[in-house]
């Protein structure tokens, strides 16, 4: 016999799922641009398909098939973000710019910059 409650938090699982990638999917039809993209496509991974095989895995209970859904959870979500990220990565060392309103980059180069100058100034003393 099946415990409803099980069945209510499942069917939560599954719903909260289905809109978290249909969400993402919208999100990759409406931004504008590579990076805005990859991150709607990392919150379908994470988030949305995460939730549907959390879901899977309470209907599936104690069995070998949540053990199996448990392993492919798992090998997500540590692949998934690291894919993302070696993706931007690339793009970045191809010269594919972000479209930003602001530049924050310079902004840390010169820090870095003025780090290294107050090193060197230390060491020459």
């Amino acid at each position: 016999m099946r415990v409803p409650i099980i069945d209510l938090l499942s069917w939560a699982c599954i719903l909260a799922g289905s809109f978290f990638t249909i969400v993402g999917a919208v999100g990759l039809l409406r931004m504008p641009e590579l990076y805005t993209r990859m991150h709607a496509a990392s919150v379908t991974d994470t988030l949305g398909a995460g939730l549907l095989i959390t879901g899977m895995m309470l209907q599936a209970g104690l069995t070998l098939v949540a053990a199996k859904l448990l392993f492919i959870l798992a090998l997500l979500f540590f692949v998934s973000p690291v894919v993302t990220h070696a993706l931007a990565q690339a793009a970045l060392e191809a010269g594919l710019e972000p479209m930003l309103h602001e530049d924050r980059r310079r902004g840390v180069q010169d820090a870095v910059q003025k780090t290294r100058e107050a090193q060197a100034f230390e060491a020459a003393k």
